[in-house]
Protein backbone atom coordinates (compact mmCIF):
# COMPACT_ATOMS: atom_id res chain seq x y z
CA UNK A 1 0.00 0.00 0.00
CA UNK A 2 1.29 3.46 -0.83
CA UNK A 3 2.29 5.81 1.95
CA UNK A 4 -0.74 7.63 3.36
CA UNK A 5 -0.22 11.35 2.99
CA UNK A 6 -2.22 13.47 5.40
CA UNK A 7 -4.40 16.24 4.00
CA UNK A 8 -4.03 19.83 5.18
CA UNK A 9 -7.14 19.31 7.30
CA UNK A 10 -5.66 16.23 8.94
CA UNK A 11 -2.35 17.99 9.52
CA UNK A 12 -4.30 20.80 11.22
CA UNK A 13 -6.08 18.28 13.46
CA UNK A 14 -2.77 16.66 14.39
CA UNK A 15 -1.23 20.04 15.24
CA UNK A 16 -4.25 21.17 17.26
CA UNK A 17 -4.54 17.98 19.30
CA UNK A 18 -0.78 17.77 19.88
CA UNK A 19 -0.64 21.34 21.18
CA UNK A 20 -3.63 20.77 23.46
CA UNK A 21 -2.18 17.49 24.71
CA UNK A 22 1.25 18.98 25.38
CA UNK A 23 -0.06 22.14 27.07
CA UNK A 24 -3.16 20.90 28.90
CA UNK A 25 -3.05 17.12 29.32
CA UNK A 26 0.56 16.07 29.79
CA UNK A 27 1.24 18.38 32.78
CA UNK A 28 -1.54 16.77 34.85
CA UNK A 29 -1.41 13.19 33.52
CA UNK A 30 0.77 11.76 36.28
CA UNK A 31 -1.25 13.40 39.07
CA UNK A 32 -4.56 12.29 37.57
CA UNK A 33 -3.22 8.74 37.31
CA UNK A 34 -1.86 8.77 40.85
CA UNK A 35 -5.06 10.17 42.36
CA UNK A 36 -7.48 8.19 40.16
CA UNK A 37 -8.97 11.52 39.11
CA UNK A 38 -11.36 11.71 36.17
CA UNK A 39 -10.22 14.72 34.05
CA UNK A 40 -13.66 16.34 33.72
CA UNK A 41 -12.26 19.77 32.83
CA UNK A 42 -10.14 18.34 30.00
CA UNK A 43 -13.05 16.36 28.61
CA UNK A 44 -15.18 19.51 28.64
CA UNK A 45 -12.48 21.40 26.74
CA UNK A 46 -12.12 18.59 24.22
CA UNK A 47 -15.86 18.85 23.64
CA UNK A 48 -15.58 22.58 23.05
CA UNK A 49 -12.82 21.91 20.51
CA UNK A 50 -15.03 19.42 18.69
CA UNK A 51 -13.04 16.27 19.46
CA UNK A 52 -15.70 14.35 21.40
CA UNK A 53 -17.62 13.90 18.14
CA UNK A 54 -14.78 14.31 15.67
CA UNK A 55 -16.06 11.73 13.14
CA UNK A 56 -19.80 12.35 13.69
CA UNK A 57 -21.78 14.23 11.03
CA UNK A 58 -22.06 17.94 11.77
CA UNK A 59 -25.84 17.62 11.39
CA UNK A 60 -25.84 15.83 14.74
CA UNK A 61 -23.40 18.02 16.62
CA UNK A 62 -20.18 16.41 15.45
CA UNK A 63 -17.19 17.83 13.60
CA UNK A 64 -17.72 15.78 10.44
CA UNK A 65 -14.11 14.64 10.00
CA UNK A 66 -13.07 11.17 8.85
CA UNK A 67 -11.92 8.12 10.78
CA UNK A 68 -8.27 8.71 9.95
CA UNK A 69 -8.59 12.09 11.67
CA UNK A 70 -10.10 10.29 14.66
CA UNK A 71 -7.17 7.83 14.77
CA UNK A 72 -4.69 10.71 14.61
CA UNK A 73 -6.45 12.47 17.48
CA UNK A 74 -6.56 9.37 19.67
CA UNK A 75 -2.85 8.72 19.12
CA UNK A 76 -1.93 12.25 20.17
CA UNK A 77 -4.22 12.22 23.22
CA UNK A 78 -2.93 8.82 24.33
CA UNK A 79 0.68 9.87 23.85
CA UNK A 80 0.09 12.44 26.58
CA UNK A 81 -2.37 10.44 28.71
CA UNK A 82 -3.81 7.04 27.83
CA UNK A 83 -6.66 7.57 30.30
CA UNK A 84 -7.88 10.61 28.38
CA UNK A 85 -7.65 8.64 25.14
CA UNK A 86 -9.72 5.85 26.67
CA UNK A 87 -12.47 8.22 27.84
CA UNK A 88 -12.77 9.74 24.38
CA UNK A 89 -12.73 6.33 22.66
CA UNK A 90 -15.49 4.85 24.84
CA UNK A 91 -17.57 7.96 24.27
CA UNK A 92 -16.95 8.44 20.57
CA UNK A 93 -16.46 5.10 18.82
CA UNK A 94 -18.48 2.97 21.24
CA UNK A 95 -21.40 5.31 21.92
CA UNK A 96 -21.69 8.07 19.32
CA UNK A 97 -20.90 6.04 16.21
CA UNK A 98 -23.34 3.14 16.80
CA UNK A 99 -26.15 5.64 17.43
CA UNK A 100 -25.23 7.41 14.20
CA UNK A 101 -25.04 4.11 12.29
CA UNK A 102 -28.12 2.36 13.69
CA UNK A 103 -30.25 5.02 15.37
CA UNK A 104 -33.40 6.61 13.99
CA UNK A 105 -33.79 10.37 13.58
CA UNK A 106 -35.39 10.84 17.00
CA UNK A 107 -32.57 8.97 18.71
CA UNK A 108 -29.98 10.99 16.86
CA UNK A 109 -31.70 14.25 17.78
CA UNK A 110 -32.39 13.33 21.41
CA UNK A 111 -29.14 11.54 22.23
CA UNK A 112 -26.44 11.85 19.57
CA UNK A 113 -26.52 15.65 19.31
CA UNK A 114 -25.69 16.11 22.98
CA UNK A 115 -23.05 13.37 22.92
CA UNK A 116 -21.27 14.46 19.75
CA UNK A 117 -21.10 18.08 20.89
CA UNK A 118 -19.47 17.00 24.14
CA UNK A 119 -22.30 18.30 26.31
CA UNK A 120 -23.10 14.73 27.35
CA UNK A 121 -20.85 11.73 28.03
CA UNK A 122 -21.50 8.20 26.83
CA UNK A 123 -20.65 4.62 27.77
CA UNK A 124 -20.95 1.16 26.18
CA UNK A 125 -22.30 -1.72 28.27
CA UNK A 126 -21.63 -5.13 26.74
CA UNK A 127 -19.42 -7.11 29.14
CA UNK A 128 -20.70 -8.83 32.26
CA UNK A 129 -18.95 -10.50 35.21
CA UNK A 130 -19.30 -13.88 33.46
CA UNK A 131 -19.63 -12.76 29.84
CA UNK A 132 -16.69 -10.95 28.27
CA UNK A 133 -15.45 -12.49 25.03
CA UNK A 134 -18.70 -14.48 24.78
CA UNK A 135 -21.53 -11.91 24.70
CA UNK A 136 -24.04 -14.62 23.83
CA UNK A 137 -23.68 -15.80 27.44
CA UNK A 138 -24.98 -12.53 28.88
CA UNK A 139 -27.53 -12.72 31.68
CA UNK A 140 -28.87 -9.15 31.65
CA UNK A 141 -32.43 -9.38 30.38
CA UNK A 142 -35.17 -7.16 29.02
CA UNK A 143 -38.86 -8.09 29.11
CA UNK A 144 -41.71 -6.15 27.53
CA UNK A 145 -43.95 -4.13 29.84
CA UNK A 146 -46.16 -1.04 29.55
CA UNK A 147 -44.93 0.10 26.15
CA UNK A 148 -41.31 -0.43 27.09
CA UNK A 149 -38.83 -2.98 28.38
CA UNK A 150 -37.81 -3.73 31.97
CA UNK A 151 -34.07 -4.35 32.33
CA UNK A 152 -32.45 -6.47 35.04
CA UNK A 153 -28.84 -7.55 35.38
CA UNK A 154 -25.25 -6.45 35.89
CA UNK A 155 -22.71 -5.03 33.49
CA UNK A 156 -18.98 -5.00 34.24
CA UNK A 157 -15.82 -3.17 33.14
CA UNK A 158 -17.78 -0.15 31.94
CA UNK A 159 -15.53 2.76 30.99
CA UNK A 160 -17.10 6.14 31.86
CA UNK A 161 -19.74 4.21 33.81
CA UNK A 162 -19.66 6.52 36.82
CA UNK A 163 -19.85 9.74 34.80
CA UNK A 164 -21.90 8.87 31.71
CA UNK A 165 -25.18 10.60 30.90
CA UNK A 166 -26.25 8.05 28.30
CA UNK A 167 -25.21 4.50 27.60
CA UNK A 168 -25.80 1.74 25.08
CA UNK A 169 -26.69 -1.46 26.91
CA UNK A 170 -26.87 -4.93 25.39
CA UNK A 171 -29.42 -7.34 26.87
CA UNK A 172 -31.01 -10.68 26.15
CA UNK A 173 -34.57 -10.33 24.89
CA UNK A 174 -34.80 -14.01 23.92
CA UNK A 175 -32.32 -16.32 25.65
CA UNK A 176 -33.37 -19.28 23.51
CA UNK A 177 -31.89 -17.60 20.45
CA UNK A 178 -28.49 -17.01 22.12
CA UNK A 179 -26.62 -14.21 20.29
CA UNK A 180 -29.53 -13.80 17.86
CA UNK A 181 -31.66 -12.89 20.86
CA UNK A 182 -29.48 -9.96 21.97
CA UNK A 183 -30.92 -6.44 21.65
CA UNK A 184 -29.51 -2.96 22.29
CA UNK A 185 -31.04 0.02 24.08
CA UNK A 186 -30.03 3.62 24.65
CA UNK A 187 -30.39 4.29 28.37
CA UNK A 188 -30.46 7.52 30.33
CA UNK A 189 -28.00 6.69 33.09
CA UNK A 190 -29.97 8.83 35.56
CA UNK A 191 -33.08 6.65 35.12
CA UNK A 192 -34.69 4.89 38.06
CA UNK A 193 -33.30 1.40 38.37
CA UNK A 194 -29.80 2.23 37.11
CA UNK A 195 -27.10 1.97 39.77
CA UNK A 196 -23.34 2.40 39.76
CA UNK A 197 -21.48 -0.29 41.67
CA UNK A 198 -17.85 -0.50 42.68
CA UNK A 199 -15.15 1.27 40.71
CA UNK A 200 -12.31 -1.06 39.77
CA UNK A 201 -8.86 -0.35 41.21
CA UNK A 202 -6.86 -0.91 38.03
CA UNK A 203 -3.25 -1.46 37.02
CA UNK A 204 -3.42 1.28 34.38
CA UNK A 205 -5.65 3.93 32.81
CA UNK A 206 -6.32 4.92 36.41
CA UNK A 207 -7.76 8.35 35.57
CA UNK A 208 -10.79 6.61 34.06
CA UNK A 209 -13.71 5.13 35.91
CA UNK A 210 -14.31 1.44 35.24
CA UNK A 211 -17.56 0.53 36.94
CA UNK A 212 -20.10 -2.16 37.50
CA UNK A 213 -23.57 -1.02 36.43
CA UNK A 214 -26.70 -2.56 37.92
CA UNK A 215 -30.15 -2.63 36.35
CA UNK A 216 -32.99 -3.33 38.77
CA UNK A 217 -36.44 -3.16 37.16
CA UNK A 218 -35.27 -0.28 34.97
CA UNK A 219 -38.05 0.67 32.56
CA UNK A 220 -36.73 1.80 29.17
CA UNK A 221 -39.10 3.17 26.49
CA UNK A 222 -39.52 0.86 23.50
CA UNK A 223 -38.50 3.71 21.19
CA UNK A 224 -35.05 3.66 22.81
CA UNK A 225 -34.26 0.29 21.25
CA UNK A 226 -31.32 0.69 18.88
CA UNK A 227 -32.18 -1.07 15.64
CA UNK A 228 -34.66 -3.94 15.81
CA UNK A 229 -35.14 -6.62 18.44
CA UNK A 230 -32.39 -9.19 17.96
CA UNK A 231 -30.01 -6.73 16.25
CA UNK A 232 -27.84 -6.28 19.35
CA UNK A 233 -25.09 -8.75 18.49
CA UNK A 234 -24.73 -7.32 14.98
CA UNK A 235 -24.56 -3.78 16.42
CA UNK A 236 -21.98 -4.80 19.01
CA UNK A 237 -19.70 -6.54 16.51
CA UNK A 238 -19.93 -3.67 14.02
CA UNK A 239 -19.13 -1.21 16.82
CA UNK A 240 -16.15 -3.20 18.07
CA UNK A 241 -14.72 -3.52 14.55
CA UNK A 242 -14.52 0.27 14.40
CA UNK A 243 -13.54 0.64 18.04
CA UNK A 244 -10.45 -1.47 17.49
CA UNK A 245 -9.05 1.24 15.26
CA UNK A 246 -9.20 3.59 18.24
CA UNK A 247 -7.47 1.07 20.52
CA UNK A 248 -4.77 0.55 17.91
CA UNK A 249 -4.24 4.31 17.69
CA UNK A 250 -4.10 4.51 21.47
CA UNK A 251 -1.48 1.76 21.58
CA UNK A 252 0.61 3.57 18.96
CA UNK A 253 0.41 6.74 21.03
CA UNK A 254 1.58 4.98 24.20
CA UNK A 255 4.44 3.30 22.32
CA UNK A 256 5.45 6.59 20.67
CA UNK A 257 5.60 8.31 24.07
CA UNK A 258 7.82 5.48 25.35
CA UNK A 259 10.14 5.85 22.37
CA UNK A 260 10.44 9.62 22.65
CA UNK A 261 11.16 9.47 26.37
CA UNK A 262 13.71 6.70 25.83
CA UNK A 263 15.58 8.69 23.21
CA UNK A 264 15.67 11.76 25.45
CA UNK A 265 16.86 9.73 28.43
CA UNK A 266 19.49 7.89 26.40
CA UNK A 267 20.95 11.19 25.21
CA UNK A 268 21.02 12.64 28.72
CA UNK A 269 22.14 9.63 30.77
CA UNK A 270 25.88 8.91 30.80
CA UNK A 271 27.73 5.72 31.65
CA UNK A 272 31.42 4.97 31.30
CA UNK A 273 32.00 8.58 30.32
CA UNK A 274 29.54 8.92 27.44
CA UNK A 275 25.79 9.06 26.77
CA UNK A 276 24.20 5.63 26.78
CA UNK A 277 22.72 6.51 23.36
CA UNK A 278 26.23 5.76 22.02
CA UNK A 279 26.00 2.11 23.06
CA UNK A 280 24.93 -0.34 20.40
CA UNK A 281 22.68 -2.27 22.79
CA UNK A 282 20.60 0.86 23.41
CA UNK A 283 20.61 1.77 19.73
CA UNK A 284 19.25 -1.65 18.77
CA UNK A 285 16.34 -1.30 21.18
CA UNK A 286 15.53 2.18 19.88
CA UNK A 287 15.75 1.03 16.26
CA UNK A 288 13.41 -1.89 16.90
CA UNK A 289 10.97 0.31 18.83
CA UNK A 290 10.81 2.87 16.03
CA UNK A 291 10.36 0.22 13.33
CA UNK A 292 7.55 -1.59 15.12
CA UNK A 293 5.76 1.66 15.95
CA UNK A 294 5.90 2.80 12.33
CA UNK A 295 4.47 -0.52 11.17
CA UNK A 296 1.71 -0.35 13.80
CA UNK A 297 0.81 3.20 12.78
CA UNK A 298 0.55 2.24 9.11
CA UNK A 299 -1.68 -0.73 9.95
CA UNK A 300 -3.88 1.58 12.01
CA UNK A 301 -4.11 4.25 9.33
CA UNK A 302 -4.87 1.63 6.68
CA UNK A 303 -7.79 0.29 8.73
CA UNK A 304 -9.10 3.84 9.27
CA UNK A 305 -8.89 4.64 5.56
CA UNK A 306 -10.68 1.40 4.70
CA UNK A 307 -13.46 2.31 7.13
CA UNK A 308 -13.71 5.75 5.52
CA UNK A 309 -14.01 4.08 2.11
CA UNK A 310 -16.79 1.83 3.45
CA UNK A 311 -14.91 -1.35 2.54
CA UNK A 312 -14.70 -4.49 4.68
CA UNK A 313 -12.14 -3.53 7.31
CA UNK A 314 -12.82 -6.15 10.02
CA UNK A 315 -9.61 -8.12 9.37
CA UNK A 316 -7.52 -4.98 9.09
CA UNK A 317 -8.84 -3.39 12.26
CA UNK A 318 -8.10 -6.62 14.13
CA UNK A 319 -4.60 -6.75 12.63
CA UNK A 320 -3.99 -3.14 13.64
CA UNK A 321 -5.29 -3.66 17.15
CA UNK A 322 -3.34 -6.90 17.64
CA UNK A 323 -0.03 -5.62 16.34
CA UNK A 324 -0.23 -2.15 17.86
CA UNK A 325 -1.21 -3.39 21.31
CA UNK A 326 1.55 -5.99 21.41
CA UNK A 327 3.97 -3.36 20.11
CA UNK A 328 2.93 -1.00 22.91
CA UNK A 329 3.54 -3.68 25.53
CA UNK A 330 6.91 -4.58 24.00
CA UNK A 331 8.04 -0.98 23.51
CA UNK A 332 7.15 0.12 27.03
CA UNK A 333 9.05 -2.87 28.42
CA UNK A 334 12.12 -1.81 26.43
CA UNK A 335 11.63 1.78 27.59
CA UNK A 336 11.88 0.68 31.21
CA UNK A 337 14.98 -1.34 30.35
CA UNK A 338 16.61 1.72 28.76
CA UNK A 339 15.78 3.80 31.83
CA UNK A 340 17.20 1.12 34.10
CA UNK A 341 16.31 1.46 37.78
CA UNK A 342 14.77 4.89 37.20
CA UNK A 343 12.29 3.34 34.80
CA UNK A 344 10.93 1.24 37.63
CA UNK A 345 10.04 4.31 39.67
CA UNK A 346 7.29 6.88 39.38
CA UNK A 347 9.91 9.60 38.89
CA UNK A 348 9.70 8.86 35.15
CA UNK A 349 6.50 8.30 33.15
CA UNK A 350 7.63 5.11 31.42
CA UNK A 351 6.26 2.99 34.26
CA UNK A 352 2.85 4.59 33.63
CA UNK A 353 3.14 3.89 29.91
CA UNK A 354 3.91 0.25 30.76
CA UNK A 355 0.86 -0.04 33.01
CA UNK A 356 -1.40 1.68 30.49
CA UNK A 357 -0.18 -0.44 27.57
CA UNK A 358 -1.40 -3.73 29.01
CA UNK A 359 -5.11 -2.93 28.71
CA UNK A 360 -4.79 -2.45 24.94
CA UNK A 361 -4.16 -6.21 24.67
CA UNK A 362 -7.38 -6.91 26.57
CA UNK A 363 -10.28 -4.55 25.97
CA UNK A 364 -12.41 -4.42 22.82
CA UNK A 365 -11.35 -8.00 22.16
CA UNK A 366 -8.28 -9.71 23.60
CA UNK A 367 -5.26 -10.50 21.43
CA UNK A 368 -6.52 -14.07 21.26
CA UNK A 369 -9.90 -12.92 19.93
CA UNK A 370 -8.14 -10.75 17.32
CA UNK A 371 -6.19 -13.77 16.10
CA UNK A 372 -9.45 -15.71 15.76
CA UNK A 373 -11.00 -12.88 13.72
CA UNK A 374 -7.93 -12.54 11.50
CA UNK A 375 -7.60 -16.28 10.91
CA UNK A 376 -11.31 -16.65 10.13
CA UNK A 377 -11.15 -13.87 7.53
CA UNK A 378 -8.00 -15.28 5.91
CA UNK A 379 -9.44 -18.80 5.77
CA UNK A 380 -12.52 -17.41 4.01
CA UNK A 381 -10.34 -15.54 1.51
CA UNK A 382 -8.38 -18.64 0.53
CA UNK A 383 -11.18 -21.20 0.63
Amino acid sequence: MAIIELSQEQEMILKTVREFADNEIRPVAAANDREHRFPADLIRKLGELGFMGIAVDSEYGGSGFDNLSYAIAIEELSKACASTGTIVMAHHSLTCLPIEAFGDERQKTDFLTGLASGQKLGCFMLSEPDAGSDPAAMKTTARKKDGGYVLNGTKAWITNGAEADYGIVFVSTDASRKHHGVSAFIVDMKSDGVGVGKLEDKLGIRATSTAQIFFEDCLVPAENMLGEEGDGFKIAMHTLDGGRIGVAAQAVGIAQAALQDSVSYANERSAFGKPIANFQGIQFMIADMATRIEAARLLTWQAAVMKDRDTNYSKHSSMAKLYASETAMWATTKAIQIHGGYGYTTDYPVERYFRDAKITEIYEGTSEIQRIVIAREILKEYS
